[in-house]
């Protein structure tokens, strides 16, 4: 029942964007096999998913969405099991992407002009708790400050889901902080207990990334770490610490688009539309907002920008107009 509802969703919301355009190409869509656009466990991702889903189906393609894990996705694009996937972070999956281009069965689709932070974030009422801070030495002398009763003498750091990959636990060994990292299952457990936090001023150091609305809603700062370089994951004698590595903090930059490379045969047009998609850190910040704040549907929120952005989407699907 909820995927049928989810269809119906998705068909009225084409429908509705779909008002006003010119009839596709003749060749177009080049075949109806299913486009699996892959979604995963934080709102972006599913958003953005659902944004591209409406315009493949606008102009003719069968498009869903698929769930699976951020770091396990890479067998499922190998084989063709998931077909497009909107974020690819650089921050946490920069290794991966690149094992899995080497094969030479997933396409790197270019950046979406996002981009990307994610890193330790902690609100500005812990650093009268911590002085030092930002510089990440500071954590060494002040992490119970930041312990609960179950961490205690330790600092409680709370990270992403497991499924996410991270080096956190490699990176607190390498320099050597007092620290233990919990993993919530998913993001909204996460910012669900960032506001009961905030709003008890009780001690919390958190993952946070960017884009995204929780920055411009709380007041704080990010811990500054030895800053990344490729080295530091490959190189002991790199960083602070000249014998171990993943001694830094998370690289910065941006997020791409990714694509089984077998799809580029079966469907190019729908694919040039996912290599022009852009997208800007403000934009889909507001856009986020919405969801988790407002209480809006992704479905209502993809629907409205795009109707409310016709030049800008249909330039992206110009193949098929």
């Amino acid at each position: 029942m909820k995927f049928y509802l989810k269809y119906c969703a998705s068909f009225l919301a084409a429908s509705l964007i779909l008002a006003g355009t010119s009839a596709s190409a003749g060749n177009v869509p080049e075949s109806d096999k299913t486009i699996k656009i892959m979604t995963g466990d934080w709102t972006s991702i599913g958003l953005q998913g659902e944004m591209m889903q409406l315009i493949l189906q606008t102009v003719g393609y069968n498009a869903e969405l698929v769930v699976a894990d951020d770091s396990g996705r890479y067998p499922g694009f190998e084989n063709g099991d998931l077909h497009i996937s909107m974020e690819t972070w650089q921050t946490t999956q920069l290794q991966n992407l690149e094992k899995s281009v080497g094969t030479g069965k997933v396409l790197d689709m270019g950046e979406t002009g996002l981009k990307g932070v994610e890193d330790w974030w902690y609100p500005a009422y812990m650093k009268d708790r911590c002085p030092g801070l930002p510089n990440w030495e500071a954590l060494k002398n002040c992490a119970e400050a930041f312990s609960t009763a179950d961490t205690a003498p330790k600092g409680r750091y709370v990270g992403g889901p497991v499924s996410w990959g991270d080096h956190d636990e490699r990176m607190v060994a390498a320099l050597d902080l007092p620290f233990e990292v919990v993993h919530p299952g998913t993001d909204a457990a996460m910012f669900a207990e960032m506001k009961s936090a905030y709003d008890r001023k009780a001690p919390i150091v958190m993952w946070v990334w960017q884009p995204h609305w929780l920055t411009s809603v709380y007041d704080g700062e990010y811990v500054q770490f030895p800053k990344f370089e490729t080295d530091c994951f490959d190189d002991a004698a790199w960083g602070p610490n000249s014998s171990d590595t993943y001694d830094c903090g998370k690289p910065y930059g941006w997020i791409k688009k990714m694509a089984w490379a077998g799809g580029q045969d079966v469907w190019p047009c729908a694919y040039d539309i996912v290599r022009n998609y852009q997208m800007d850190n403000d934009t889909l910040a507001a856009l986020l907002k919405k969801v988790d704040l407002e209480g809006m549907s992704s479905t209502d929120v993809a629907t409205e920008w795009l109707m409310a952005n016709d030049s800008t989407w249909k330039s992206w699907a110009s193949c098929a107009m």
